[in-house]
């Protein structure tokens, strides 16, 4: 791997409380990774209203549980980067060493773990003390991170291993690894815990894994080709097809197709919200797309920095 851009093609405990800022409008935090910079878009009016300097070519992202603390990675950097998204601002850095990318954060405490491309393992962060207090060992070039609702497991795409490996978070130690198609990437928990969701980059398809059984269902979902994550929302899955410039939804019940949507020019991170949209980065044409959710037309661009990635859980 050359550079942060190949990977993706290839405090305090208070403020882990839920409940996310009612005064400020939804927003989505988008990593711009050449552009080294967060934008803020309002997505309400679907305008950009803030630009963060972040550096070390931003790529992943994950929310504490409150939204209110932004935690993105930066692989030209090595570290892991703490945002005030309310106040617009850089609060802390932490260096990691090795290829940070993919982050997910604890969905009830404060603890963020960050996939070391590089050193094939999962860093764990105390977010309130902005301290790296452990290490987890998984397969080849760990990617997407996901936790599951009830804060019990973490669920890594080892892309280079062709597996997720489960990773009880009580004990930190890997349970169980689950295979999938070539090179899964992205991977996305239902709201239930029950299913695990992989896009697998070299395959184009989508490996389904039942997270209590360990095990994936027999088959897998066809979509575009080199897809890179997916959003759940209303008994659907979005999928972002890089290479195809397409998003594929699919019914989560049946796994039938339902439609592919022509979106932009490197569609990426994506993310569902609460109103059942799907928002979208796309890489190449510099924007964030809104999707709707029921019609699949999309009703709103918005134009970001230059290369955003938004990869991981961005929208607040």
């Amino acid at each position: 791997m050359r550079s942060a851009r190949s990977i993706a093609i290839c405090t305090t405990l208070a403020l882990f409380c839920v409940g996310a800022d009612a005064s400020r409008a939804a927003e989505a935090l988008v990593t711009n990774q050449p552009a080294d910079s967060l934008s803020v878009v309002d997505l309400a009016t679907m305008k950009e209203v803030a630009r963060i300097a972040i550096g070390g070519k931003p790529a992943g992202i994950a929310l504490s549980p409150d939204k209110s603390r932004a935690y993105v990675t930066a692989p030209d950097g090595r570290e892991l980067i703490e945002v005030d998204a309310g106040k617009r601002e850089v609060l802390r850095r932490l260096k990691l060493g090795g290829g940070p990318l993919g982050i997910a954060a604890h969905p009830s405490k404060p603890e963020v773990y960050v996939a070391d491309w590089y050193q094939h393992k999962i860093v764990v962060v105390d977010a309130a003390a902005m301290t790296a207090v452990g290490e987890i060992a998984v397969g080849q070039s760990p990617s997407g991170l996901a936790v599951t609702p009830d804060g019990a497991l973490l669920l890594s795409a080892d892309r280079d291993s062709n597996q997720v490996s489960f990773i009880d978070l009580a004990t930190r130690k890997v349970v169980a690894t689950v295979p999938t198609g070539a090179r899964p990437f992205g991977i996305t928990i239902d709201e239930a815990g029950k299913r695990a969701y992989t896009a697998n980059v070299a395959s184009d398809d989508i490996t389904v894994i039942d997270i209590a059984q360990r095990s994936p269902l027999p088959g897998s979902v066809k979509v575009g080709r080199r897809p890179y994550a997916l959003a759940l929302t209303a008994g659907k899955a979005f999928v972002t097809d890089q290479y195809s410039g397409t998003v594929t939804v699919f019914d989560t019940a049946t796994l039938a197709a339902l439609k592919s949507i022509d979106a932009c020019d490197h569609p990426e991170g994506i993310e569902e919200t609460a109103s059942g949209d799907v928002m979208v980065a796309c890489w190449g044409d510099d924007v964030l797309l809104r999707i709707d959710g029921t019609s699949f037309k999309v009703t709103a661009r918005a134009k970001v920095g230059s290369g955003p990635r938004a990869f991981g859980r961005f929208l607040r």
